[in-house]
């Protein structure tokens, strides 16, 4: 079974996910590093070159992969649950945990981040985050197991709480939703 962590950009995912894979002995994909390295090429550059389009079919393709393996904590990108195939995937031999944060806190944690392109054209960086997470979140939320909140808790804590659910995990069902964990 693979540990799947969604959520948009800033919410924790991959500084988490890393600690989560320590702590459970499990290995660690980034989904948006393991594209960049087999592309040789940043998000920039494969969207400049290429489109979101493309971004999003090589996200489809490496989802596929990951989950037809097994002990895998995956720090998906924000946008992976655009395509409902993806979430039919992540959903599969998994138990997908959706990191939360508001737009204030997004803002603050991402502000200086220059590594993703824009993803709406003609909105400030604050009008941007909202309108995505507007769209999103009701995604995310049909997507995911377990909802858990990173507003104002450490990494470390955050990592506490998804250990102990996912140690639970045979005594739940997967098709719960609306579980919040702080």
């Amino acid at each position: 079974m693979n540990l799947v962590l969604i959520g948009y950009r800033g919410t924790g995912k991959s500084t988490v996910g890393a600690l989560l894979a320590e702590r459970l002995g499990m290995r660690y994909v980034c989904m948006d590093n393991e594209i960049t390295k087999r592309a040789k090429m940043s998000t920039p550059e494969i969207v400049a070159q290429f489109g979101w389009k493309k971004f999003r079919d090589m996200e489809s393709e490496l989802t596929k992969e990951l989950t037809a393996q097994d002990g895998l904590v995956i720090d998906t990108g924000g946008g992976v649950i655009e395509r409902q195939e993806n979430v039919d995937e992540l959903r599969a031999n998994t138990q997908v945990f959706w990191l939360h944060a508001s737009v204030g806190t997004i803002t603050s944690r991402i502000k200086g981040d220059s590594s993703r392109p824009a993803l709406v054209a003609g909105k400030t960086f604050v009008e941007e985050i909202a309108e995505v997470l507007e769209r999103r979140e009701p995604i995310y939320r049909v997507a995911a197991h377990h909802k858990v909140d990173t507003n104002d808790t450490t990494p470390s804590q955050i990592a506490d709480s998804i250990i102990e659910v996912w140690i639970q995990r045979p005594q739940q069902a997967l098709t719960a939703r609306g579980d919040t964990y702080k």
